[in-house]
């Protein structure tokens, strides 16, 4: 299997974590990318959008949902997805909740370097009061420390946070949430899937 991705990105990095904890990262070749410049991605992905998968019969799959599910069906029984019952639900709602909190964060990430008279204001606002709902919220949550595909969008996020802004506290109101990440952060597939800028070894 072939992950176009980079390093800087959120949901590329769910999918590595989703696959180290799969014991499926070593059947990955992983080809950093850019998705603004490289032609090559969309003759593959019409989106150009990274996280991108190339499975080992030419089968090309998009978007981290549709990736860890297709990972997660490689072995002989299900790991991250439940098949049914309330784990399921329970699962695909914190993805789904912390996906939406990614796409958030990474568009307050680019609009708050946008020049001043390119902002809006109120998207600015939004994505920023979409974050912290969504921190108070898994404040609340009983997360696991055997992850499901939830628990991995959610390290994802924080981790996402932690790399872009840095000099901000998200833990300082939420000690249940920041426990757990703090135990969840020391876990091989977090260790080796750390953000990077293009320009730094990783």
């Amino acid at each position: 299997m072939q992950l176009l991705y980079t390093s800087t990105s959120p949901f590329a990095r769910k999918v590595r974590i989703a696959a180290m904890e799969l014991n499926l990262d070593k059947r990955m070749t992983l080809v950093e990318v850019d998705p603004w410049t490289d032609r090559s991605l969309r003759t593959m992905n019409p989106l150009s959008k990274v996280p991108t998968l190339v499975a080992d019969d030419g089968t090309v799959l998009f978007e981290s949902t549709v990736i860890c599910d297709y990972l997660d069906a490689q072995g002989t029984r299900r790991r991250l997805f439940p098949a049914d019952g309330p784990f399921r639900w329970k699962t695909l709602r914190l993805q789904g909740l912390a996906d939406g909190a990614m796409t958030a964060a990474g568009r307050l990430f680019a609009d708050e370097r946008r020049p001043a008279n390119e902002r809006s204001e109120t998207m600015l606002t939004r994505f920023a009061e979409a974050r912290d709902a969504v921190l108070d919220k898994l404040e609340q949550e009983d997360l696991r420390e055997e992850p499901l595909i939830g628990e991995i969008a959610v390290a994802a996020f924080l981790g996402y946070l932690d790399f872009r802004w840095n000099n901000r506290d998200w833990r300082r109101y939420r000690p249940r949430l920041a426990a757990w990440f703090a135990h969840f952060s020391t876990r091989p597939s977090m260790i080796g899937t750390h953000h990077a800028l293009p320009n730094e070894n990783h």
